[in-house]
């Protein structure tokens, strides 16, 4: 993985929120929703107890997120997760394998 696994982690998260909200939501740019879950998100990265050694967030055994924000972030994964393969292909399938 990354030299930064959370640097990482934040630009994959990143790239999702941007394809969700532009082609699910249509919006040319990220709108305050989005924007507001992608800042979350980055924070529960910043404060992730595991740091470096960060496992996937679905293998996870702690859950940081919100139930309200796990739901939002779970829609925009499920909409731009099989998408990124076309958008970002070789951060798809690192992150698949990561």
């Amino acid at each position: 993985m990354a030299r930064n696994r959370i640097a990482y982690e934040k630009k994959v998260v990143a790239q999702m929120i941007r394809l969700y909200c532009r082609c699910k939501e249509g919006n040319r740019a990220v709108c305050d929703s989005c924007r507001q879950l992608q800042e979350y998100a980055f924070a529960r990265l910043d404060r992730c107890r595991f740091g470096e050694r960060k496992p996937a967030c679905r293998n996870c055994k702690v859950h940081c997120y919100k139930p309200e924000m796990r739901e939002r972030m779970r829609r925009v994964m499920r909409y731009a997760g099989p998408r990124m393969l076309w958008h970002y292909p070789w951060d798809a399938i690192r992150h698949l394998f990561g």
